[in-house]
């Protein structure tokens, strides 16, 4: 078995979601609970078979996303793995017990904004997601004023109320 580690390409800002699910039913039911958490959202998903033609599945609302979503479930190439790319003004916090809801999603190996590696393990039968690296290590314990900026910037991206 070979370990390997993909890097999420994407622009800085960017959110996304990784996935694991059981069928290729994945596609048409996380659109549609995508489309139903959030009307209008901007998105691309994209889903690696991991059966019959063993293809990668896709959907979306905007072509940007979708591009990405394809490109980076094409460097992951773990059967089963589904990538999610929100469009810009749109949040994981938004649409994620959504996905979670859907019967086949199986688990959510990350939703975030952050630099994103997946650490992929490849045997002679395939490939497979082991985890995910998250962004950086804490730098320390916050303090005070740390706890004091956390409760202001909530209050002030409107998450949390006086």
């Amino acid at each position: 078995m070979e370990l390997s580690v993909v890097k999420i390409e994407k622009p800085i800002e960017t959110n996304f979601i990784l996935g694991q699910t059981h069928f290729i039913k994945t596609v048409e039911d996380v659109h549609e609970a995508l489309v139903t958490a959030v009307p209008g959202i901007k998105f691309g998903l994209a889903f690696c078979e991991a059966s019959g033609k063993c293809l990668i599945r896709w959907t979306g609302t905007d072509e940007e996303m979708i591009k990405l979503a394809q490109q980076n479930a094409q460097a992951i190439g773990a059967g089963h793995s589904f990538i999610v790319f929100l469009g810009e003004g749109y949040f994981p916090i938004n649409v994620l017990n959504a996905i979670k809801m859907v019967p086949e999603v199986a688990h959510i190996f990350c939703a975030t904004a952050n630099p994103t590696q997946v650490i992929v393990a490849e045997s002679e039968q395939g490939r497979g997601v082991l985890g995910v690296i998250d962004g950086q290590p804490p730098k320390g314990i916050e303090q005070e004023d740390d706890i004091a900026w956390r409760k202001n910037f909530l209050r002030m991206i409107g998450y949390k109320t006086a």
